[in-house]
């Protein structure tokens, strides 16, 4: 099971990506499930299984262009699916065809009457990803212990199906995808996501960070009301200094922009007085001196 971590881990969080290379859960477990009671069978019940997976081989019978799909009874035992949930499945999900069981298998024929070899092929690819049983997301399962109790460990993610199941405890169970925490629980629990997250992968890595400076970024991704990334579509973007603007990727443009559109930089922030040398107006930048001159 692959988990992003480290630098790649924070890039990704700070840059604010909706799609994620290695997404992940942690499943957190009501009793008797967190003592290990049918832990295993939970953990299958979570996991998204598609025909393919059930499937012994995909055949397209060339006389009348009939699909037949073997099924893997021994598989299908071991996660509790029978040939009429196969059914069921695919008849909600592809319409347009006759599915019925036929000689330990599943035949799948197009009630269309001018269907080509090449459309049958095309439907064929179709089946193999055919949801059968589990959540969809959720590509494997680790159960472990961790301390005194059992919990999931997830390859994909889908925090909003997992958290509707009764054995979960709702409460403690997380996700890396933070907009996946936005959906489905706000904006606020994304911001403390954020937080968490980052803080876990500096605290792996042994260094000591204040906590504040996080909580500061975290701020500044979520003050809008929906995560924006630090980068100059998001979070750099919204800033009213064109000087700022400029100081991160692409200044040209923003320079260019911000001449022909006559905007004025009144320079009260840190990064344009920076960049033209000239005391920052905020703390000790903000007063003048006066002094008396001796006649």
């Amino acid at each position: 099971m692959n988990v992003t971590v480290g630098l790649p881990r924070i890039i990704e969080i700070l840059d604010g990506r909706k799609e994620l290379k290695n997404s992940m859960m942690e499943i957190y477990l009501k009793k008797p499930y967190s003592e290990g009671k049918n832990l295993k069978e939970l953990a299958l019940q979570i996991k998204e299984t598609t025909l393919s997976h059930i499937a012994t081989e995909f055949t397209i019978n060339i006389a009348d262009l009939t699909i037949e799909v073997g099924l893997d009874k021994q598989k299908m035992k071991d996660l509790g699916i029978t040939p009429a949930m196969v059914i069921a499945s695919i008849t909600k999900q592809v319409k347009g065809f006759n599915v019925k069981e036929k000689d330990g298998g599943i035949s799948v024929k197009t009630k269309s009457k001018d269907e080509s070899l090449n459309e049958a092929y095309k439907a064929k690819e179709r089946l193999k990803d055919i949801h059968v049983k589990g959540i969809l997301g959720i590509r494997q399962v680790l159960p472990l212990k961790r301390g005194d109790e059992y919990l999931i460990i997830t390859a994909g993610s889908n925090l909003g199906d997992v958290l509707q199941l009764e054995q979960v405890d709702a409460h403690r169970t997380t996700t890396s995808d933070i907009y996946e925490i936005q959906n489905v629980l706000g904006i606020e629990a994304a911001r403390q996501a954020i937080i968490n997250e980052v803080a876990k992968v500096i605290d792996s890595q042994g260094l000591n960070v204040d906590i504040r400076h996080i909580m500061l970024v975290a701020d500044g991704m979520t003050v809008s009301g929906e995560m924006r990334g630090i980068t100059r579509y998001g979070v750099v973007s919204e800033k009213s200094s064109v000087l700022a603007r400029a100081s991160f990727e692409t200044p040209i443009k923003h320079l260019i922009n911000a001449a022909l559109t006559g905007e004025v930089d009144r320079l009260t922030s840190v990064v344009e007085n920076v960049m033209i040398n000239q005391p920052v107006p905020i703390g000790t930048g903000l007063p003048g001196l006066v002094s008396k001159q001796k006649k």
